[in-house]
């Protein structure tokens, strides 16, 4: 979800759900230990709970930015270990460390003596073709053993050769039945499962086998789901927002952003699925997108495009 689950978007999501667990971009080692620590960390108190997803392979690297994650408010430092682009790749970190169970432990041990707050990775359940289900049993097992209690696992091998990372998103197969096995190998783990889900109701089925279910690009894409997320998956009896209600808080936050320098695109850019399957969806998704649009109205933007909304409107001239 590089460059998609910014700040913004997470607090556009938060929105929509107030018990789902928002996960950051994959930060790097790099980006904070020679970059703008801030502009990668900082984030609306709203957002939790909330974990920093850091992608490195120096233990001690590792530690310093997780104590980073801890001193800046997150909940939750998540190191990637299912990254397959080649561009990771290079940097010797994501997809490719699953060839490397004892460095990931080292980092897990590391992370886990340098904060308080959970430590937990991502992975896939394999890498490139092997189909061997010892390998992800062995490398969880391994992170286990070092202390690592919780793990989100994307139901597809990494192919680290020949795929885009799109492709790496469609193309190796689903297999469910391998994260449900990883659960009953390892009955005191939190088991997540990640990857190829689309609905609420396939979220909850998933349940029966695992602990927990994580949305990537099914909540991104048609956002307006996750407001259901907290009755269906979580037995609250709260009221569901209504799409207007998000709009409404969503221009507030806005109308901020704008007046602190952000740009109206960085902030609506997340909301063009807001009215996905519904009359008039093209259109808000137009108005959001159109730069005249967002130039003359600036942090009003959303307010003018949900009038034009309302009325069926075509795009404003």
């Amino acid at each position: 979800m590089m460059d998609w689950t910014d700040r913004h978007c997470r607090y556009f999501h938060r929105t929509l759900s107030r018990r789902a667990r928002l996960y950051t971009e994959m930060v790097t080692t790099g980006a904070l230990l020679h970059g703008d620590i801030a502009r990668h960390l900082d984030f609306d108190p709203a957002e939790h709970p909330v974990a920093l997803q850091l992608g490195g392979s120096e233990p001690d690297e590792l530690a310093h930015c997780a104590r980073l994650g801890e001193r800046w408010g997150y909940d939750e430092i998540n190191l990637n270990c299912g990254c397959p682009s080649e561009r990771v790749q290079r940097g010797s970190f994501g997809a490719c460390l699953m060839a490397e169970p004892a460095l990931v432990a080292d980092c897990i041990k590391a992370m886990r003596d340098a904060v308080s707050i959970p430590v937990t990775v991502k992975h896939r359940i394999g890498i490139d073709r092997g189909e061997n289900y010892g390998f992800v049993r062995d490398f969880a097992g391994a992170l286990f053993d070092a202390g690592c209690n919780v793990f989100i696992v994307h139901a597809r091998n990494a192919w680290l050769k020949g795929l885009s990372p799109r492709e790496n998103r469609e193309v190796p197969p689903l297999r469910y039945d391998i994260v449900h096995r990883l659960k009953r190998d390892l009955p005191h783990a939190t088991i997540v499962i990640n990857g190829g889900l689309r609905s609420l109701a396939e979220a909850r089925a998933q349940l029966a086998s695992v602990d927990g279910v994580m949305l990537g690009r099914a909540a991104y894409h048609e956002p307006y789901l996750l407001a259901r997320a907290d009755s269906l998956l979580f037995a609250s009896t709260a009221p569901a927002p209504s799409r207007e209600d998000i709009v409404q808080a969503m221009s507030a936050y806005l109308a901020r952003a704008v007046a602190q320098g952000a740009h109206p695109r960085a902030i609506v850019c997340h909301m063009l699925g807001l009215y996905q399957g519904q009359r008039g969806a093209r259109n808000w998704r137009r108005m959001l997108s159109d730069p005249v649009f967002l130039a003359r109205e600036g942090g009003n933007v959303l307010a003018a495009a949900a009038f034009a909304f309302k009325a069926h409107e075509p795009l404003p001239v």
